[in-house]
């Protein structure tokens, strides 16, 4: 037996119909951006999944950095076990976002078994990857290494858990809204806990593929990872896991509060790519605007706008955005600094750039400003 998927409550479905409509809204500005920058954007967001998911589980890499080793940048201040850990969900991540649309699609055992290899791969055989926990498992309290908070089912339980759980993904609550499906996948496979290690990580990664699959906005634009990575909401994640969870293995129990606490992540995430897309288009208008006025080149708009959102730019990554040779990468790179508009950092392979002293002070200032994020359940 499994968890089963509350009903909604009135307000429940409010706030569903509410994320729907800034899904919907969020798609159409996706399509109506530049393509230069949404491409960036797509990464942007994949980075601060891939931060904020890593983040719950200790390992601590700023999701600037993130990107940078996306990108295949070697010279990241952060070490090698973090370098590891992040570049891992990465290549899990990739593989999720590229089964959005495959056909002839299924859930399986061996699929699960084979994203936890990718996340988890690098650990073995010290730390069994890719096949089921052959040992009983607890979660200590946090802070506390001698204090069980959660219990997860034996080991011998195992195969017929997952195997209602596949079978479920394939087959059960077919006519629910996705994303209610996919909060659900979340919650019994962390609890369930079917391996050694890595099942947050392997959950929120299901959660985030059922939500692919949904089809309706790329996984990078509706993944919750970046808002759970966040210090409040990592805390308010661990204490709804243990209310609605229990002390051990209790699916008869009410799951309503771990669906309405994903609810409120769908909204306020949509509120912050909303609000992302927002300023990334008034930059990108406003640089623009300055290039043309400067004399600036349409293409070295794209090492300012990146500069502008993610407060850098390495050459590297402005040369691949712009599909250039390297001598004209570093041209360009070097006119911008020359001109003020950019200041290096670093030197050799560590080298990137930063907002110069000639920088449009407009745009860093409307970039910086902060979102107040509304929760659609405070009345």
């Amino acid at each position: 037996m499994l968890y089963v998927t509350p009903a909604l409550t009135p307000k429940d479905r409010q706030v569903l119909d509410e994320v729907d409509a800034l899904r919907d809204g969020l798609r159409l500005q996706v399509r109506q951006s530049p393509a230069k920058w949404t491409e960036g954007l797509r990464r942007t967001l994949t980075a601060q999944a891939i931060a904020g998911s890593n983040t719950i589980e200790g390992y601590k890499v700023d999701s600037t950095d993130v990107e940078d080793l996306i990108d295949g940048e070697e010279e990241v201040a952060t070490s090698a076990e973090n370098k590891a850990e992040t570049l891992a969900y990465q290549h899990a991540m990739t593989y999720i976002q590229s089964l959005h649309d495959a056909p002839d699609f299924a859930y399986s055992k061996s699929l699960l078994n084979g994203l936890h290899w990718m996340l988890q791969g690098h650990h073995h055989p010290a730390r069994l990857a890719g096949q089921w926990r052959r040992r009983g498992v607890w979660i200590n309290e946090p802070g506390d290494p001698e204090s069980a908070a959660y219990v997860a089912p034996d080991a011998e339980a195992l195969p017929g858990l997952m195997e209602e759980l596949v079978n479920w993904l394939n087959e059960g609550d077919r006519d629910t809204h996705v994303l209610v499906r996919a909060a659900m996948a979340h919650f019994n496979l962390v609890k369930i806990h079917p391996w050694s290690d890595g099942n947050g990580r392997m959950s929120r990664s299901l959660q985030t593929l059922l939500i692919a699959r949904g089809g309706v906005l790329a996984p990078e634009f509706s993944s919750i990872e970046a808002w759970l990575g966040k210090p409040g909401n990592t805390w308010e994640y661990y204490k709804v896991l243990k209310r609605v969870g229990g002390p051990d293995w209790s699916p008869e129990a009410d799951a309503s509060p771990w669906m309405r606490f994903n609810l409120l992540a769908y909204h306020q995430q949509s509120q912050s790519v909303k609000h992302r897309i927002d300023r990334s288009n008034r930059a990108w208008i406003d640089l623009a605007d300055h290039a043309e006025r400067n004399g600036i080149d349409e293409r070295q708009v794209t090492a300012l706008h990146d500069a502008a959102l993610a407060g850098r730019v390495r050459r590297a990554r402005y040369q691949r955005a712009e599909n250039l040779s390297n001598q004209q990468a570093v041209r360009d790179i070097r006119a911008l600094s020359e001109a003020g508009l950019l200041e290096s950092v670093g030197n050799t392979k560590a080298r990137y750039y930063v907002p110069g002293p000639d920088f449009p002070a407009d745009v860093l200032e409307r970039v910086r400003q902060p979102i107040r994020l509304v929760d659609p359940y405070d009345d």
